[in-house]
């Protein structure tokens, strides 16, 4: 479940939930909607723009997932993203690809096992 110290990102023109902004001691960390960090912590602001120049776009996008019993991430896109937890999808042929294997991963999990590619 995504924390409620987060600060939730909308996106002005549709009021489209985008992501959120962890406030920190070191900095606001942008987050995509699955609590994977996006950038580096920066200031409030900033970590918005990060989000606001993103939009959505990042659901598209191929990722790295680190899965246990495997020395290489697989490659994953994202097939479903909510508050509680993501859903992946292996994009990967070959021995041990695994193709169209799905992983639902929670957002704690996610935002340690889930980067982008």
């Amino acid at each position: 479940m995504i924390p409620s110290t987060w600060l939730p990102v909308h996106r002005p023109d549709d009021g489209e939930l985008i992501g959120y902004v962890e406030p920190g001691a070191a900095g606001h960390q942008a987050r995509t909607l699955f609590g994977t960090p996006v950038g580096d912590p920066t200031t409030a602001d900033d970590a918005e723009d990060t989000l606001l120049g993103l939009g959505l776009r990042y659901l598209a996008d191929k990722w790295l997932l680190t899965v246990d019993g495997r020395a290489d991430p697989v490659m994953v896109q994202i097939v479903e993203a909510a508050p509680d937890r993501v859903t992946a999808q292996s994009i990967e042929f070959g021995p041990g690809g695994e193709y169209g294997q799905r992983f639902t991963l929670t957002v704690q999990d996610a935002a340690t096992r889930l980067r982008p590619r």
